[in-house]
């Protein structure tokens, strides 16, 4: 965090300010807070009519007021406390003085953090992450479709409309995720968006310490993680930083006129995000790229305005403690300014070092997503606490290595030299690897609807180095017309409603092909569970030859040979060019198959198959009971 500094605030209001005999906080955020935490400071954004003409005191022992911060409206005041290393859970007031009188108290606690909160586990690349779109999964509480306070109401018959589904929803199903073999799921944004229109998608924030009542409350999301975690499912959040909604409450009323960027005109950023490490950039393509507004109805945050700095990292980790999360997933994550997306990450690790955050940064150039990640050496000597990004160069290579013909440089080779750009990054095998999320065609829309490239794709997903993620319904080649409707890309998970005539959940409905490719899911999922070499194993791969791309993970004495190919008919593979990791005559079982080999010269590859072999081990795949 960039030191405080007052001279930013000499606009402060010097009018006489009146308050009523007793005067309303109607707000104050965080509303409360945690014993024990590292760091030791906390600042208060105190919201009410005139409440800057009061003096606000407090008497708690560890708890000093180190200064109170006033800024142009009146209605706002900001305190910095200072909390001792040793101060104790426990509630006190803090008393809003005019006049020497008390006019307004607040009760604030202190709370006792649980065990072991400070050392968390994150999503690691043990973990497969399932994507969900809260409002298109499951209506589990049908009485919060539409509430008094909330601006659109349900319409299911809109595709970029309310549907109903909630948190309850996500919480009926966990059991339907964990049999998959998901162990994280990652929700699109559950916090407040109080819009007039598609407030479904959740990324126009009105209220950042408020879950939106038609998902549930606070505490049914903190309760989500509590069910979630018995059933070792971890909980990522996704958030953002880069903006809010144009409804937020504090656009009628902003502290300082700084507080948003361009505020006075709307003013659309370019999305050039290569002016961040473009040593030729111009200032202006600099600055409408960083401080441009997505669309109207989402304001730019000006995170160079200290107060507004600490109000968002102070947010990311109440949620964190609040929540119990184990994970973050960042939206938009160069939009905001990249001096304070370091501050945010340092913060956050600084606390939770065991934690994971996932930054997003859609590009197909390596280049720009190495540059943010924690470790990275950059030549303009930018550097941040960032521990992963979300891979879209490869997923990009990947989609276009299955549709491609086959040659010399096109084909499976686009996926092969893209891994070979890892040397980019300071740690790849942290990198989220995808083959599609909420904002793109869904997979089996991108291949054509070819369910052998689908599967190609998949087996790579879950093989390669990094942390899966799989957007939810894929399991079930839900697809689209592929022409980028994000009403259609978010369809209604089937079965997620009462009524509805397929259900992925008990199978009605479903056809041979969904059926298949659900057994397809959890035998993958489940074997990979429980494989260190694909956690946390090295990768070794040879260059696509025949329409046939090799790798292998290992670790110690465990090997997986993985083989795809895209040919149209059977092949043989000649094994001896792999004898630098692959022993002659090792023994091995395909999984997918259960099938027993012996690695001798020859192995047969059937046509436009992935085949993912446990080398040296005779493990058998799961039973057909045991994956319906």
């Amino acid at each position: 965090m960039k030191p405080f500094s007052l001279s930013f605030f000499t606009l402060l209001v010097c009018l006489p300010l009146v308050l009523s005999a007793q005067t309303k906080i109607e707000r104050l955020e965080p509303a409360f807070w945690w014993a024990g935490m590292q760091d030791s400071q906390l600042q208060l954004m105190v919201y009410g009519e005139n409440i800057a003409a009061t003096n606000p005191q407090l008497d708690y022992p560890g708890v000093q007021i180190q200064q109170i911060i006033k800024v142009k409206s009146p209605n706002y005041l900001f305190l910095d406390l200072i909390l001792a290393p040793d101060v104790q859970p426990g509630t006190f007031s803090i008393a809003f003085h005019q006049d020497d009188k008390p006019v307004a108290t607040y009760d604030y606690e202190l709370k006792q953090r649980k065990s072991g909160s400070a050392e968390r586990e994150g999503f690691n690349p043990s973990d497969v992450i399932y994507l969900i779109t809260p409002d298109r999964f499951a209506n589990g509480n049908p009485d919060n479709d539409n509430t008094p306070d909330t601006k659109e109401q349900t319409d299911r018959s809109n595709k970029l409309g309310r549907h109903g589904g909630d948190i309850q929803g996500i919480v009926d199903h966990l059991d339907y995720i964990k049999n998959l073999g998901f162990t994280a799921i990652w929700l699109n944004p559950v916090l407040e968006n109080n819009m007039q229109e598609v407030s479904y998608h959740g990324y126009s924030t009105t209220d950042f310490y408020r879950v939106d009542p038609r998902f549930g409350s606070n505490e049914e999301y903190q309760q989500l993680n509590e069910v979630a975690d018995e059933k070792g499912i971890k909980l990522v959040m996704d958030m953002i930083l880069n903006h809010c909604g144009s409804e937020h409450w504090w656009m009628n009323d902003l502290p300082t006129n700084d507080w948003i960027n361009f505020p006075d005109e709307y003013n659309q950023t370019n999305h050039r995000r290569t002016t961040i490490q473009d040593p030729y950039r111009s200032s202006i393509d600099y600055k409408k790229f960083s401080d441009g507004w997505f669309v109207p109805t989402m304001p730019d945050l000006n995170q160079n305005n200290p107060l507004m700095a600490r109000y968002l990292i102070q947010n990311s980790i109440w949620w964190i403690e609040y929540a119990g999360l184990e994970g973050i997933r960042m939206d938009t994550y160069s939009y905001p300014d990249k001096d304070f997306m370091s501050d945010w990450t340092c913060a956050v690790m600084n606390e939770y070092p065991n934690f994971n955050i996932v930054g997003e940064e859609w590009s197909p150039n390596p280049a720009i997503v190495a540059h943010w990640q924690g470790g990275k050496v950059n030549p303009n000597g930018y550097t941040s606490c960032l521990p992963s990004m979300m891979d879209f160069p490869l997923q990009i290579a990947l989609t276009q290595g299955l549709i491609a013909e086959e040659s010399f440089s096109g084909g499976l080779t686009q996926t092969y030299e893209m891994l070979a750009n890892d040397f980019l990054y300071a740690d790849p095998s942290n990198l989220v690897v995808f083959p599609d999320n909420h904002d793109m065609d869904r997979f089996f829309a991108q291949v054509n609807q070819d369910i052998n490239l689908f599967r190609l794709g998949i087996s790579f997903i879950l093989t390669t180095r990094g942390i899966p993620q799989i957007y939810y319904g894929t399991e079930l080649l839900m697809t689209n017309p592929g022409n980028g409707d994000h009403g259609l890309i978010r369809e209604d998970f089937p079965g997620g409603w009462p009524n509805d005539p397929v259900n992925a959940m008990t199978g009605k409905g479903l056809t041979a092909e969904q059926k298949e490719t659900k057994k397809f899911f959890k035998t993958l999922l489940q074997w990979r569970k429980d494989n260190a070499a694909i956690h946390n194993g090295k990768l070794m791969h040879y260059a696509p030859d025949n329409g046939i791309y090799v790798y292998f993970r290992y670790l110690g004495d465990q090997k997986v040979m993985v083989v795809l190919s895209k040919n149209e008919e059977e092949v043989t593979l000649d094994l001896s060019r792999f004898r630098e990791i692959l022993s002659e005559g090792e023994p091995g079982t395909e999984i997918l198959t259960g099938k027993q080999l012996i690695l001798d010269d020859e192995l047969q590859v059937p046509a436009r198959t992935p085949m993912i072999i446990n080398v040296g081990k005779r493990k058998q795949r799961l039973s057909t009971a045991e994956i319906e």
